[in-house]
């Protein structure tokens, strides 16, 4: 097995005036038989009959595959659930599967929906397709080795349709939409932010009120990286040789957060610890250095903040415009932990610190903990691969 990865992200617009997404999205793993599964349906029309029909659709196909039925099986009872429109003459859902097995090999099948776009190398992989009629239904399938930093785009059609009787005659069509993605491939953005991007674009030529439901999901192709963090010291003294040695024993990047983490941490290297007086962020303690250490931060304040882009990133991700760029601890541990890591261990001690007794201070070890058990669930929901380990 290799040691490649799925970067994951996705993202809905709805339709103007609609409090209901007539898309929807469901992924699964399959840890037993080292697959995931991603399907993205698109309900017809919009609202709330839209919005149960791509329900009903991603949730069957998705259950399927994750039982190990076979993929013509799957199509098939999906195919024979949904009827055809008889006005319109088109199916009540489409659907569009991505399907990563052991990390080497992807299956797409496609029925309806704007075909998916990949990039290799920066640019349009024109990848081949098999037709074939399954209940009635033209369905495209897929198998193609997959490479690191491969990136493939699923979406509904709204996005093809953006723009359409307004800045465009014809919408954004397929070409446009291509050499848009093209110019982002290098750059390096996560798969949440290259569908934040994407969704502004559609929404721009929408003029902020789209004529239909608008979903883009991104997947990314990369190698798996490890980030390890650690925050407060153990709870018992003559644990913190045991606690230092576990965490600086681990291969890849190393945080710091927390003053007396970092004296400790400082002592254990028995290098010095040298503070950064720079304030790039008022609202944010100020960083500092260690040889031999990737980042020195402050801990609760610094940690507070995170978990607030971490949650804005899993809805809108508008705060990806601060962090993406900020020199200060927060948005410095938000693009280690978003952008980099793909499994993150944190080393979480249980000491109370007490500095944080003061009634006057709205900290307290409680907070403390739950600030770290909600930023994990946070990147569990990324699809980062979590482990917390307390002392």
């Amino acid at each position: 097995m290799n040691n490649l990865c799925a970067d994951i992200g996705y993202k809905s617009l709805n339709k103007f005036q609609e409090q209901l997404c007539g898309d929807n999205v469901e992924y699964v793993e399959d840890d037993e038989n080292n697959t995931s599964t991603f399907v993205l349906a698109d309900g017809l029309g919009s609202g709330v009959k839209a919005c149960i029909l791509s329900t009903l659709t991603s949730k069957i196909l998705s259950t399927m595959m994750e039982a190990g039925l076979d993929i013509t099986d799957c199509v098939s009872t999906i195919a024979a659930t949904l009827p055809v429109c008889k006005e319109r003459g088109v199916a009540y859902s489409t659907f569009t599967i991505f399907r990563l097995i052991n990390n080497s090999v992807v299956e797409l099948i496609q029925y309806d929906n704007p075909k998916v776009i990949m990039l290799r190398g920066g640019k349009n992989f024109d990848y081949p397709a098999t037709m074939s009629v399954i209940g009635g239904k033209e369905v495209y399938t897929t198998r193609i080795p997959v490479q690191e930093s491969d990136v493939f785009f699923l979406m509904s059609d709204g996005c093809v349709h953006a723009g359409v009787g307004m800045k465009m005659n014809l919408g954004w069509q397929r070409e446009n939409i291509i050499e848009f993605l093209e110019s982002l491939y290098d750059i390096g953005f996560t798969a949440k932010t290259l569908c934040t991007i994407l969704l502004d674009e559609c929404n721009k030529l929408y003029d902020g009120m789209p004529g239909d439901d608008t979903t883009v999901c991104a997947i990314r192709i990369r190698q798996r990286e490890q980030v390890n963090l650690i925050i407060g010291p153990p709870a018992q003294r003559e644990d913190c040789s045991k606690m230092m040695n576990l965490f600086f024993s681990k291969e890849g990047k190393h945080i710091i957060c927390g003053g007396t983490t970092s004296t400790i941490a400082a002592k254990f290297l028995g290098k010095p610890l040298v503070p950064n007086l720079d304030f790039s962020d008022p609202e944010i303690p100020p960083t500092a250095t260690i040889q031999g250490v990737d980042l020195v931060t402050e801990g609760v304040i610094t940690i507070n903040k995170v978990l607030t882009y971490a949650q804005d990133y899993l809805k809108s991700n508008e705060s990806y415009t601060q962090w993406s760029y900020k020199k200060d601890g927060a948005s410095k541990i938000a693009r280690m932990l978003f952008e980099d890591a793909t499994d993150i261990n944190f080393y979480v001690g249980r000491a109370i610190n007490p500095a944080h007794q003061n009634p006057s201070l709205p900290i307290n070890f409680s907070i403390k903990m739950n600030l770290v058990n909600q930023l994990a669930d946070c990147l569990k929901k990324m699809g980062k691969r979590i482990k917390v380990s307390y002392f």
